[in-house]
């Protein structure tokens, strides 16, 4: 398949895939993501006790998807919204050494991922997803790998 490059507006039905080295975005400090910058790549997260913050749903950013890989392990990291947007769907928690593997689903009025590194995930290796699905509404899935018992990783602003 040829390359190609593109001038001007594209659409596409079925999506691009990107490739390359602009295919993965690394997070070192608080940084709230763009639809442009961060929809569609792997966004690497070393900052261990920051705040990944989600723009604003809108009507034209349904279906955007980001997905996060937790490269350094978390102390006290946070993926937010903007407050308004909630989380729906499910994330999963593993902790190997307990043998321990847990799913949770998010309440109501969640609207934050918090890992702490242990007992709500956030060890290095983990990896989440989260889509648009609706206007206020963010679907959430993955597994972080945790220690200790573990918990819910969903929590309230």
């Amino acid at each position: 398949m040829a390359f190609t490059t593109f001038s001007g507006p594209v659409r596409s039905e079925r999506g691009f895939t990107a490739k390359g080295s602009n295919s993965v975005v690394e997070i070192t400090a608080e940084t709230t993501l763009t639809y442009n910058d961060h929809v569609g790549r792997i966004i690497e997260v070393n900052d261990a006790d920051g705040a990944v913050t989600l723009p604003s749903i809108t009507t034209d950013t349904i279906g955007a998807v980001y997905k996060f890989f937790i490269g350094t392990t978390a102390s006290d990291l946070d993926i937010k919204t903007d407050g308004t947007d909630k989380f729906v769907g499910n994330l999963v928690l593993a902790a190997a050494a307990t043998s321990q593997a847990r799913g949770f689903a998010p309440g109501a009025t969640n609207d934050v991922i918090s890992m702490n590194g242990t007992t709500t995930g956030g060890i290095a290796g983990s990896y989440l997803e989260v889509t648009a699905l609706a206007t206020a509404e963010y679907l959430v899935t993955g597994a972080l790998l945790a220690s200790g018992t573990i918990a819910t990783p969903f929590a309230d602003a």
